[in-house]
Formats: C-alpha cells, sequence, structure tokens
C-alpha cells in the first residue's frame, strides 16, 4: 500500500489524518487515564492497579506496554528484593497533558449541556 501526500505512517499502518494517529495512541479504554495520572505523579505498579480496579492486570500491564513503546510511559525497575517497578511520563508523555487538559475540559462543558 503506497503513501499518499498527506497520509500519516503509525506501527505500519496508513493513516489518512493526524487525528487517528492521535488516537491511535491516546485511545484505548486505560490509556488516556493512565497518562493523565502519571502526570500528577510517579506511580508504581501496584498503586496503579488499585487505582484502575476495574481492569485486569493483564490489561493495565499490556496498555503500559503499549505506552511505553510509543514512548509516553518510562519503566523504571529497580534491583531489589521484593522488586520495585516506577511508571513516569516522558517529555513525548508530557507533551499529552494539554491535550488531556482540553478533553477534561471539553467534558465538563458538555456534561452540563442538556443532551
Amino acid at each position: 500500500m503506497g503513501v499518499a501526500d498527506g497520509d500519516h505512517v503509525f506501527r505500519e499502518k496508513v493513516y489518512k489524518s493526524a487525528i487517528d494517529v492521535t488516537i491511535a495512541v491516546l485511545g484505548g479504554k486505560w490509556k488516556s487515564s493512565i497518562l493523565w495520572n502519571l502526570g500528577q505523579q510517579t506511580m508504581r505498579f501496584s498503586e496503579l492497579q488499585r487505582h484502575f480496579s476495574d481492569t485486569t492486570r493483564k490489561m493495565l500491564t499490556q496498555q503500559l506496554r503499549e505506552l511505553e513503546r510509543d514512548g509516553l510511559v518510562h519503566r523504571e525497575v529497580y534491583p531489589q528484593v521484593p522488586p520495585k517497578v516506577e511508571y513516569s511520563l516522558t517529555e513525548k508523555g508530557r507533551s499529552a497533558l494539554p491535550i488531556l487538559n482540553q478533553m477534561c475540559d471539553w467534558a465538563k462543558v458538555y456534561l452540563d449541556e442538556d443532551v
């Protein structure tokens, strides 16, 4: 498949719009919330797991791995017993915070309107 002018390639897939790439990166049930929470503080896996109690350990791990693969989240493993792993935002991850702030603002306005 060729790439036309204006197309965007992400993870070997061609997207027609940059908004579709944004959704591919930030979309998913938990990714935006994970980024939002890590924007407030560095968190250990167990803290994230408590915060996202509606998801499974497997799903949370998958979402964190995808965010790490995409360069938005940094995973720090400390060589100790028991193992300690902390997650934080990278510079690229912090660059998504203004978008997430705008999404929160939009949601507040949306919820205040009669739908």
